[in-house]
């Protein structure tokens, strides 16, 4: 049995790139991920090694579709260009984790985490082969939206965050950030974040609902709409591949395309009235917000300047040379490079410093305008 895993994976392997051409050789552009994934088996095994997001998708204007969609087509890739780089699937994707937004249409975010753990325990099995069932498993994290909160009558921004997080609890979520009712408006106050975090112990502690696996399982509605966005989650993965994979598709700006068409539509439905934001478009008042902003003190970017100064220079500047320059190496060879990583920081390398050298090596992406 080699590095691949075993003969039978080697031969589903085998089989799927036949017919997906575009998936081997790993990619340069995922390179830290596979070195990610192979050091962390060998050195670090109970660590759970990258969270595969979507919370950014969500946010830059995607639908809950898109969202969904995109995100396991990025964590698919990441599990193809770990078997092509030799890995078993089963010794790196049980560590793979995800970070999903939720939104405010609140039956539809249920169905889009209900969605999402059905197609990636499919996919597991049946397209990659994976063996050990807690590679069927979709760990993931759930951040409440914060492109939903209003500067408008701020305090409402509550209520959507509750609704959010209850969301994302009946939809399975394994941990939850609660967004603060400020944070349209600046860095969140203390009072603020307290609570943020009160919302979940209330619904953690009082109401009940953590109590029961899937608890909205067997509604009419609740399955129709999970199947549903199931069935147009396949349809984005069909396009995805009829474009020679995620890399090109982002490449040939269909992500981004998709993307920015949601966000303009949903701009539009919101100024039309058609869409209802309580507070901005409907429910208005001419009261400025009734909060305090959080005002960080001008002194404290000093203070941080000064330290980086300091280090900078009482630092072993010939170690940091050294370390930086074998990362270059390791990154334009075929040496795995979180090692060196370690090394640069072992040797106060700055966190700027390591991306530059990384940037130098492997280049910089440019995103060519949508429109």
């Amino acid at each position: 049995m080699g590095p691949g895993g075993g003969t039978i994976q080697n031969d589903i392997l085998k089989e799927y790139i036949a017919q997906k051409s575009w998936i081997f050789p790993p990619r340069p552009s995922l390179r830290l991920i596979t070195d990610t994934f192979a050091f962390c088996a060998h050195e670090v095994p109970r660590w759970n090694t990258i969270s595969i997001s979507g919370y950014h998708i969500r946010e830059a204007g995607a639908t809950a579709v898109q969202e969904l969609a995109f995100t396991l087509a990025d964590g698919f890739t990441y599990v193809e260009e770990g078997m092509a780089a030799g890995l078993d699937v089963d010794s790196f994707a049980p560590r793979l984790s995800f970070f999903f937004n939720a939104h405010i249409d609140f039956f539809e975010e249920v169905a889009k985490y209900r969605a999402a753990r059905r197609i990636w325990a499919r996919h597991m099995r049946e397209r990659y082969g994976a063996k050990d069932p807690r590679s069927w498993l979709l760990r993931f994290h759930t951040q409440t939206a914060g492109c939903s909160l209003t500067a408008q009558q701020p305090h409402n921004n509550v209520v959507r965050t509750a609704y959010e997080a209850l969301a994302g609890v009946l939809g399975g979520t394994q941990s939850l950030h609660t967004n603060s009712l400020d944070e349209v408006l600046a860095l969140p106050t203390e009072a603020a974040v307290q609570l943020a975090l009160r919302t979940q112990q209330v619904l953690a502690h009082e109401t009940g609902v953590t109590n029961v696996i899937d608890p909205l399982a067997g509604s009419y509605f609740v399955e129709a709409l999970t199947n549903r966005m199931e069935a147009e989650a396949e349809d984005y993965f069909r396009r995805i591949e009829e474009l020679g994979g995620v890399v090109a598709a982002i490449e040939k700006n269909f992500f981004q395309t998709e993307i920015a068409e949601a966000s303009y539509r949903y701009q539009m439905e919101v100024e039309r009235g058609d869409r209802v934001v309580v507070g901005v478009n409907r429910f208005a008042t001419e009261e400025p917000p009734q909060v305090d902003i959080l005002r960080i003190d001008p002194e404290l970017e000093r203070q941080q300047v000064e330290r980086l100064r300091a280090l900078k220079a009482e630092r072993d500047a010939g170690a940091v040379e050294a370390a930086l320059a074998a990362l270059e190496a390791a990154c334009r060879g075929t040496e795995n490079v979180m090692p060196r990583i370690l090394d640069c920081v072992r040797a106060t390398c700055t966190l700027g410093e390591i991306i530059g050298t990384m940037k130098a090596a492997f280049g910089e992406y440019r995103e060519t305008p949508v429109f």
